[in-house]
């Protein structure tokens, strides 16, 4: 069963290869990518979701939240909307949700960036799970709840829902082999921050296992170097990074 996600366009078709961006857990596009899409629509076209519970798109309770699905529901998007290959450029949850898509979808995807995602449960920073033993929504960053408000002001359980299904999915993960990134066969770039919630030697690790895959380390926190709302107080971060994303992008 997939679902219809909400997904906005940006900037006009070019000769650079469409870039889908998935944003992570409890993120919608504006907090993600707010100050991510102004920098890079006027040189390729952009196709952004907010994917399960997210944003626009509404929550399907009735639907365990996996990456699994939420990639096959990208896939229905593109086949939908008669795009791709496209490159991706996944944050956080959204770079899970890419790998699963790359996987699963090997040819909608040409070129992929996965940024300070896991592939297994050890290789998040020590304490990181710790929260999810007794979660609480006030546990949740206000920005997000605040811009979910926003979108869905006559919806108050959307948020209540954002947090759960969240939870769930994470709560959920298990441990991914080593064989399965091997399965992504495309030109990766891995990039994680020195001070990420994803271990520094994990994303190294994540690179070495996945074929045609380079890795980059950046100064900073969980998301600062993408403009990420939560994360950054300005786009200092991202503009020192962009170069280094678009011409890994740029290459045929």
């Amino acid at each position: 069963m997939t679902i219809d996600i909400h997904h906005e366009t940006h900037g006009l078709p070019s000769e650079a290869t469409p870039l889908l961006l998935i944003h992570g857990g409890g993120s919608t596009i504006g907090t993600n990518w707010g100050r991510f899409i102004p920098m890079v629509a006027p040189s390729r076209q952009i196709i952004a979701v907010e994917l399960q519970g997210h944003g626009h798109t509404a929550s399907h309770p009735e639907r365990t939240p996996s990456f699994e699905n939420s990639a096959d529901d990208l896939a229905a998007l593109l086949t939908r909307l008669d795009i791709g290959p496209v490159d991706v450029l996944g944050f956080s949850n959204g770079g899970n949700t890419a790998m699963r898509l790359a996987m699963r979808h090997p040819g909608l995807v040409r070129r992929q960036i996965i940024a300070s995602a896991l592939f297994r449960r050890d290789g998040m920073i020590d304490g990181f799970w710790d929260g999810f033993a007794a979660p609480d929504i006030s546990q949740m960053p206000t920005v997000y709840l605040d811009a979910d408000r926003a979108i869905n002001p006559d919806d108050p359980e959307h948020q209540r829902l954002l947090f759960e299904l969240d939870v769930q999915q994470m709560s959920n993960f298990a441990d991914w082999a080593t064989t399965e990134l091997a399965q992504m066969r495309i030109p990766t770039l891995v990039i994680g921050a020195d001070r990420d919630v994803v271990r520094t030697e994990h994303t190294v690790e994540l690179a070495v296992h996945t074929p045609d895959a380079r890795v980059l380390v950046v100064p900073g926190n969980h998301g600062d170097f993408l403009g990420e709302e939560f994360a950054a107080d300005d786009d200092t971060a991202l503009r020192r990074t962009l170069p280094w994303l678009i011409d890994f992008l740029d290459q045929p």
